[in-house]
């Protein structure tokens, strides 16, 4: 009995894969839209315990009341003219106090583990820290926002126009993401977020008081004036107050964008470093 043999069918044979060596490119913008995704992660965060925004909301509306019914009288004579004077800095000030919370969430965030997860997922070693401070500047535009309604209420009126008032916000906000990495950088290396939280206000009072927030430079005392002089939240200060109520702005905003600038080239690498080695 003879075996029948089935036709063998042919296959033709694979050509040989040629090893470059190269890994695929990149998706382009990966690093931003990882970033976006991890900021609209902070944003539901935010959304789903607003109050978190209790300082952004009720610390302007506070600072406001405070110094122009208790300063106002005596620094300018006059309640409406100080509430001018005195609007443009205390925006600056809140916004910069709201970039505090950036390290205060991102060290508990640590703390928890969230971000022994992020290191497992394919992304960059900075999205977190940058999703972070892009989901938090929410509060900036929720503080302007606020002060300004409230200032409008209490008879504050913009002196310039639309644009100029837009792009005071835009410069205020620039700045203090600028600085939050300072504050980025505290919540990585710190222990406590408590920690972080005392640190950044020790470190900001003489910053943002330090100014001419509340007085007129030419009334204080030689020293302070030399420290008004030198110190980056000034020159924030006077930048608002002109693109808001009018006056001299070249030199304060270059100066403003060279501090953040400045501010960022050094906090944001730092920041990004000490996450890298802490991880």
């Amino acid at each position: 009995m003879s075996l029948a043999t089935a036709p063998e069918t042919a296959v033709a044979p694979e050509g040989p894969r040629k090893e470059t060596g190269q890994r695929p490119p990149r998706a382009p913008f990966r690093l931003l839209r990882h970033s976006l995704a991890l900021a609209g992660r902070s944003l539901l965060k935010t959304a789903r315990t607003p109050e978190q925004l209790i300082d952004v909301t009720l610390q302007p509306v506070i600072f406001v009341v405070l110094f122009v019914y208790l300063l106002g009288g005596a620094v300018s004579g006059s309640t409406e003219e100080y509430l001018t004077f005195l609007l443009p800095a205390i925006m600056v000030q809140t916004v910069i106090f709201a970039s505090v919370a950036t390290g205060i969430n991102l060290n508990t965030d640590i703390k928890k583990g969230v971000f022994d997860r992020f290191r497992s997922l394919p992304i960059g070693r900075s999205a977190p820290l940058l999703g972070s401070v892009l989901g938090d500047m929410v509060r900036f535009v929720v503080c302007i926002l606020v002060l300004l309604g409230f200032g409008a209420a209490l008879g504050y009126r913009i002196g310039t126009g639309p644009l100029s008032a837009v792009a005071a916000c835009l410069l205020v906000m620039l700045f203090a993401f600028a600085l939050s990495w300072a504050s980025v950088l505290l919540g990585v290396v710190a222990r406590e977020p408590g920690s972080v939280q005392g640190i950044s206000f020790l470190a900001l009072f003489p910053l943002t008081f330090g100014t001419n927030m509340i007085a007129p430079t030419d009334t204080l005392p030689g020293w302070l004036q030399w420290w008004v002089g030198v110190n980056p939240v000034t020159d924030v200060m006077e930048a608002a107050r002109g693109l808001l109520n009018g006056g001299p702005v070249a030199a304060p905003v270059a100066q403003t964008l060279a501090w953040s600038v400045a501010l960022f080239a050094v906090f944001f690498p730092l920041a990004v470093r000490a996450y890298r080695r802490k991880s």
